[in-house]
């Protein structure tokens, strides 16, 4: 019984630091963050720290992976298994990759990375491979996956794929750099919405529709 309470007590205190280390990061960036702040943001010793993470890029990753990285996996397993025509299921990835972007308090790691990306290169490459790589070999996917089924043009998809995943890109730099200074909330729906309508007209195979 009392393993039992231990392992319960583990599963809670990982979200608990993570939560710590995401508001440390994004007030202090990485650099200006200690595992000694995010300790004391979550309420803990930084010796507890260090029985789940043996550092701070360890935190960094784990937040990544556990946040982001796992909205990839669950849009990866239903591309895996969508049985509808191409078209619907690029609607459904970006739609769904937006309207994370557009909520998630995680994407603030991009503008982390962004920001000190010349001082951590290890990081750097950590996220092209787990993240963005992951990513754009998903779109390639996709968008093969219509060619060969006569929906879409064929088209260099190595550069398309990257079309796909623009929007979200620029939603998550809006939100975490510009939208303070936006006199009206912006429409980060709509911009979605614009960009699919326009991508699906354009990947549209000759004679057929979006």
């Amino acid at each position: 019984m009392k393993a039992q309470r231990w392992q319960r007590r583990k599963d809670a205190r990982i979200p608990e630091i993570l939560d710590a280390a995401l508001a440390c990061f994004a007030e202090r960036g990485f650099a200006g963050t200690r595992m000694d702040d995010i300790a004391a943001r979550a309420g803990i010793s930084k010796g507890t720290i260090y029985l789940y993470f043996d550092s701070k890029e360890a935190v960094f990753k784990a937040l990544a992976r556990q946040s982001i990285g796992a909205q990839l996996e669950g849009v990866l397993a239903r591309v895996s298994a969508f049985p509808g025509p191409s078209a619907e299921l690029l609607r459904f990835v970006i739609a769904t990759l937006g309207n994370f972007a557009a909520a998630s308090d995680r994407v603030v790691l991009a503008k982390v990375l962004l920001a000190e990306a010349g001082n951590f290169p290890e990081l750097v490459e950590f996220w092209r491979r787990e993240i963005v790589d992951r990513g754009v070999s998903m779109f390639e996917i996709i968008l093969n996956r219509g060619i060969a089924r006569g929906e879409f043009r064929d088209v260099p998809t190595q550069h398309a794929a990257r079309l796909c995943i623009a929007p979200v890109l620029l939603t998550v730099l809006w939100r975490t750099i510009f939208a303070p200074f936006d006199a009206a909330p912006y429409d980060y729906r709509g911009l979605i919405d614009a960009h699919l309508e326009t991508l699906l007209r354009g990947l549209a195979a000759e004679g057929g529709g979006a």
